[in-house]
């Protein structure tokens, strides 16, 4: 491996944070208006924890931040390695940490995703096969997607690969495929959130990517269909002797967080995830 890097060569500086006090809409609206699902919470300049898009919908009742955002959130300091947040990143099963300075003011985040060109740029040949070791749930494509919203709700994982009845994978399903064929009022959303309506553009793609499964519990619908209706067909997959570099680059390059692996007969063997790769760093 090469020089193990310092934390601030790959962090995103100056990240957009939530303040304390605050509430649920504000909120959503920043990350909304930033295209981001996760923001560090800081009080009087000082940070005290995390907030995403999934503590939102953890917390379906509550309005106030103080009581849904993260206050045990791992954090790091610039000058940490980067094996070092591997650790954290692992040990606390997140992919979000924030970095703060020796004052206790937040100065950046790290997300698993910015360890990926770190990953692909080390020329890493071990096969994936060696660091897999997240869950792999497939979903039948006959499923119906109510049952499917479900699933994720209750394994705390948002992407499915899917297969047909002789095991060959067909597809992939995530949170947002199922949230982009919801019938929920786009007006009634935004009232809600406080956005106006010359911000629909990016607003309401926005509120897709970081509401998701927040609007399961009351706010949507959804249609009668099955799995094979809404996923990604002839997704991109790799094979178990994938090198781990290899696979980095097509995530990075990709913009997924996760690849199905398959075999020689395209039969689903796992699913590859952001931190299965970084596990590859330690």
């Amino acid at each position: 491996m090469a020089e193990n890097k310092k934390v601030q060569e790959l962090m995103t500086e100056d990240p957009i944070v939530a303040e304390l006090p605050n509430n649920r809409n504000s909120v959503v609206k920043e990350m909304v208006k930033n295209q981001v699902t996760g923001m560090p919470v800081v009080k009087d300049g000082e940070l005290r924890g995390l907030v995403t898009r999934i503590d939102f919908f953890n917390y379906p009742d509550e309005d106030q931040l103080a009581l849904i955002y993260r206050k045990d959130q791992p954090t790091l300091y610039p000058d940490d390695p980067v094996d070092k947040a591997a650790e954290l990143f692992l040990d606390h099963d997140t992919h979000y940490l924030p970095v703060k300075d020796d004052s206790g003011a937040c100065v950046g985040i790290l997300t698993t995703a910015d360890m990926l060109p770190y990953i692909a740029e080390q020329k890493i040949q071990t096969p994936i096969e060696e660091v897999i070791e997240q869950k792999c749930i497939p979903v039948y494509e006959k499923t119906p997607i109510k049952v499917t919203i479900q699933m994720m709700s209750l394994t705390s994982i948002y992407a499915f690969p899917v297969v047909d009845e002789d095991t060959v994978l067909t597809g992939i399903v995530t949170d947002r495929d199922l949230f982009d064929l919801t019938e929920i009022n786009e007006g009634t959303a935004k009232s809600e959130l406080g956005l106006e309506d010359d911000e629909s553009s990016w607003s309401w793609q926005g509120i897709k990517n970081v509401m998701r499964l927040y609007y399961e519990e009351s706010r949507i619908e959804l249609p009668n269909l099955s799995v094979e209706d809404v996923m990604v067909k002839d997704p991109l997959f790799i094979y178990h002797q994938t090198e781990i570099s290899e696979a980095a680059e097509l995530m990075k390059e990709n913009d997924f967080g996760q690849l199905p692996v398959v075999d020689e007969r395209d039969n689903l063997e796992n699913m590859l995830y952001e931190l299965d790769l970084i596990r590859a760093v330690l």
